[in-house]
């Protein structure tokens, strides 16, 4: 899901400032045995208020939690302004972004170096035998993305075509799905929205598959990029949002979800919706709707 910018150059620059970000967030704090030692006797809520950060961890990915270069690395995005809200409304000054490989985000988070990940991950079984979600945060469904000149019309001309997923994304899952279907010819593998969204745009593949937010927000900031959303097109994967946090951490999970439900009824949550230009049927504003239930 990451900031793609004008043209083929451009995003060539974009890819070397996401390694270089890479190389920021990566960055361990000196706090980090302390977490550590929080995460192994569930006082992660104590130590995090005590200490006045909340670190979260993303894969940088915009528009959902990424660190803005253009606004001095600030911690952005859908994801972000929920849980700066919510770390605001805990008494909690400031939350820190670390940069880790998607699908390396909960193995960080139960190595303890991380408080939470908030980086719009779908809930779903299998991650919830690996830690707790927060109540939902918002729905959301998968785009194929194609070049503005493409031949595709329907996904059923996707059947001879090769198509792009990233690794550790549900959509890649779905993409793998098709191959094995004889829906599409071949699924190669990348590793960021940069590297996925450049092979589309330089021909390398006929077409992605991503998610539907970053699709529109990536097409709605670069209205130069050759790219276009293949319409009409009925998503396959849809499913919903949350903030995962460790099995040792009920504390952690039952004030972040009491301030979330708060958000959302007294309106904070759908400013926020608003503010991404979110659409209705990826919003969850029913309370009753949106419990993720307990797994451990």
């Amino acid at each position: 899901m990451m900031k793609l910018k004008r043209f083929v150059p451009a995003l060539c620059t974009a890819l070397t400032c996401l390694l270089l970000l890479t190389g920021c967030g990566g960055d361990e704090s000196s706090a980090d045995s302390t977490k550590t030692a929080a995460a192994n006797t569930g006082n992660t809520l104590q130590a995090v208020k005590e200490k006045g950060v909340l670190v979260v961890a993303s894969s940088n990915d915009a528009p959902f939690a990424y660190l803005d270069a253009k606004n001095n690395n600030a911690f952005s995005g859908i994801d972000a302004d929920i849980i700066t809200e919510i770390a605001k409304r805990l008494g909690i000054a400031k939350v820190e972004m670390k940069h880790v490989p998607f699908e390396n985000l909960l193995i960080e988070l139960n190595n303890g170096t991380v408080d939470m990940v908030t980086d719009a991950m779908y809930i779903k079984p299998e991650r919830l035998s690996k830690a707790y979600f927060t109540n939902q945060w918002y729905r959301e469904g998968e785009a194929v993305v194609i070049k503005k000149d493409s031949a595709i019309k329907t996904k059923e001309d996707l059947k001879d075509k090769t198509i792009g997923g990233q690794k550790g994304m549900t959509f890649l899952e779905t993409a793998q799905k098709w191959q094995q279907e004889g829906k599409v010819k071949e699924v190669k593998v990348f590793n960021s929205q940069a590297e996925l969204m450049m092979a589309v745009n330089t021909g390398k593949i006929d077409a992605c598959i991503t998610d539907g937010i970053v699709a529109g927000y990536t097409l709605k900031q670069n209205a130069d990029l050759a790219l276009r959303i293949l319409e009409p097109y009925e998503p396959e994967s849809s499913g919903v949002i949350g903030a995962a946090i460790r099995f040792a951490d009920k504390d952690l999970l039952a004030a972040v979800n009491d301030e979330l439900e708060k958000m959302r009824a007294d309106g904070t949550l759908k400013a926020i919706y608003d503010k991404y230009n979110l659409p209705e049927n990826y919003r969850v504003l029913d309370a009753a709707a949106a419990a993720t239930p307990i797994q451990k």
